[in-house]
C-alpha cells in the first residue's frame, strides 16, 4: 500500500455537503451548556478538598488557575478549527482535513476511547451514587443489580447504569432542540447548587484556615495543577457539534472558551470557600464538600449537594453520548466504519443509527464491565487529540485551499500552538506506564481495523 494513499486528505467541500443535512438549532448558550455539562461533574465536589489536603493546601485555587491557563492554549486551537471548519467529528475530521486519513483515523480511534469509556465509567458511578442517595430515604436497590457482572461476589449487572444511559439515548434520539432544553435546565440546577454551597459556606469561612497558603511550596501548587488539569477535560466535545450550530464562526469560540472560563470561576470559588471553612489537613475524604457542610451543621445543604453530584454526572453523560454519536457518524460518513453509521435521519436531522449503536455499547459496558482500571485511558485519548489539534493549527494556516481569516484565530501564532502541543505531550508523560501499555494495545487494534477494513471502504477511494 502506497504511503501517499493513507496520507491523502479529505476535501472540506465534501464534508460540508455531507453535513448540510444536520438540523442547525444550537446557539452559543447551548454550546456553553454542553461544555459545562461535560466539564463540571462530581469532581467539583471532591477535587478541591482532596488535592488541597495532599498537594496544594489553600493554594489549590492557584492550581486550578494554572491548569485552566494550560487548558486554554488547547481550547483556543479547538476554537479556531471549529470556527473555520464547521464540520461534525471534531479532532477526527480536523485530522483528516489537514494531516490525512491515517492521522484522522488515529485521532478518531483515540476519541472513541475517550468518549465511550468516560460515559461508561460515569454511568457506573451514577448507579452507585443513586443507590446511596435512595438509601437515605430507606429505599434499597438489591446488590445483585448494583454492580458489574461478577457472580462470585453476588452482582450480575448495574441496572441503574444501564437505564440512565438508555434514557439519555432516548432523549437525544428525539432531536437536539428537545435534548438541549432538558440539558440546559439540569445545568442551571447544577450551577445553582454550586452557588448555594458558595453562598452558604462563605458565612463559615475563617481566614486563619488559609494560613499557610502554600504549605507544600510552589512545587505542591504545580503538582496540584498537573492533577486537576484532567478536571477540565471535556470542553473539546463542544467542537463535535459544529455542523449543528447557528453561525459557527461566532458561536463555536464563545462556546469553547466560555465553557473554560465558567468552569474555572466555579472551581476556584469552591476551592476558596472550602479551604476557608475547614483546615486543608482535614479535607482528604471522599466527599469533602458534604463533609465541610456537615461540620458546620448544615446537613440540609449536604443533601442538596448530593443532588448536584447526580445532576453533574447526568449532564456529563448527555454531552458525551451526544459527542460519541457525532464522532461515529463522521467515521461512518467517510467509510472507515460501516456506512449505515454515517446516515442522517431526514425527519429529525440527527444520526440515529450511530446514536443507537453508541447507546447500546455504553449501556453494556457501564452495566456489566468493571472499568475502574481503565479510566486513565480517557486522559491519554484526550491528550492525543489535543496534541494533534495544537500542531494542526500550524498546518491549517499553511494549506492554501482552507479558509483563512474567516473566524476566530489563535493569538500569538505560532508560539501559542507550539506551547499547547508541548504542554499536552508533557501531560501525557505524567500518565502511568500501565496506561501507555493499555493504550498501545488499543491503537494497535485500531490500525488493524483501519488497514483491513477502513482503507478498503474509504470514500477517498472514489475520489481523484
Amino acid at each position: 500500500m502506497a504511503i501517499s494513499r493513507i496520507f491523502r486528505r479529505e476535501r472540506l467541500d465534501n464534508y460540508l455537503k455531507s453535513d448540510q443535512h444536520f438540523a442547525k438549532t444550537m446557539s452559543a448558550k447551548d454550546l456553553m451548556s454542553l461544555g459545562i455539562g461535560a466539564v463540571i461533574g462530581t469532581g467539583i465536589f471532591i477535587l478541591p478538598g482532596t488535592i488541597a489536603a495532599q498537594y496544594s493546601g489553600p493554594g489549590i485555587v492557584l492550581s486550578f488557575l494554572i491548569a485552566a491557563i494550560v487548558c486554554s492554549t488547547a481550547a483556543m486551537c479547538y476554537a479556531e478549527f471549529a470556527s473555520v471548519l464547521p464540520v461534525a467529528g471534531s479532532a477526527y475530521s480536523y485530522g483528516n482535513l489537514v494531516f490525512g486519513e491515517i492521522i484522522g483515523w488515529v485521532l478518531g480511534w483515540a476519541l472513541i476511547l475517550e468518549y465511550v469509556l468516560a460515559v461508561a465509567a460515569v454511568s457506573t458511578a451514577f448507579g452507585a451514587y443513586f443507590k446511596s442517595f435512595l438509601a437515605g430515604f430507606h429505599l434499597n436497590i438489591p446488590d445483585a443489580i448494583s454492580g458489574s457482572f461478577d457472580p462470585a461476589h453476588g452482582t450480575y449487572g448495574n441496572l441503574v447504569a444501564v437505564l440512565v444511559v438508555l434514557l439519555i439515548g432516548g432523549l437525544l434520539n428525539r432531536g437536539m432542540r428537545e435534548s438541549m432544553r432538558v440539558n440546559n435546565a439540569i445545568v442551571i440546577v447544577k450551577i445553582a447548587i454550586i452557588i448555594l454551597f458558595v453562598v452558604v459556606g462563605i458565612f463559615y469561612v475563617r481566614p486563619t484556615n488559609w494560613q499557610p497558603f502554600a504549605p507544600f511550596g510552589s512545587k505542591g501548587i504545580l503538582r496540584g495543577a498537573s492533577t486537576v488539569f484532567f478536571a477540565y477535560l471535556g470542553f473539546d466535545v463542544v467542537s463535535a457539534s459544529a455542523a449543528e450550530v447557528k453561525n459557527p464562526r461566532r458561536n463555536m469560540p464563545i462556546g469553547i472558551i466560555g465553557t473554560l472560563i465558567v468552569a474555572t470561576v466555579l472551581y476556584m470559588l469552591v476551592a476558596i470557600v472550602l479551604t476557608g471553612m475547614v483546615p486543608y489537613t482535614k479535607l482528604n475524604v471522599a466527599d469533602p464538600v458534604a463533609f465541610a457542610l456537615t461540620l458546620v451543621h448544615q446537613n440540609w445543604t449536604s443533601g442538596i449537594i448530593s443532588l448536584g453530584a447526580l445532576a453533574g454526572m447526568f449532564t456529563m453523560m448527555v454531552t458525551m453520548i451526544y459527542s460519541s454519536s457525532r464522532l461515529i457518524y463522521s467515521v461512518g460518513r467517510d467509510g472507515l466504519l460501516p456506512k449505515f453509521l454515517g446516515k442522517i435521519d431526514q425527519q429529525s436531522g440527527t444520526p440515529k443509527a450511530s446514536l443507537a449503536v453508541v447507546t447500546v455499547v455504553i449501556a453494556l459496558l457501564g452495566g456489566f464491565v468493571p472499568l475502574a482500571q481503565l479510566t486513565n485511558l480517557v486522559n491519554i485519548g484526550t491528550l492525543v487529540a489535543f496534541l494533534f489539534v495544537s500542531f494542526g493549527i500550524i498546518r491549517l494556516r499553511h494549506l492554501p485551499e482552507m479558509p483563512h481569516n474567516t473566524g476566530f484565530q489563535v493569538p500569538f501564532y505560532p508560539v501559542l500552538p507550539i506551547i499547547s502541543g508541548l504542554l499536552c505531550f508533557y501531560m501525557m508523560l505524567q500518565l502511568p506506564a500501565e496506561t501507555w501499555i493499555a493504550s498501545s494495545i488499543w491503537f494497535a487494534l485500531g490500525l488493524v481495523i483501519y488497514l483491513t477494513y477502513g482503507v478498503r471502504h474509504s470514500r477517498l477511494n472514489n475520489q481523484q
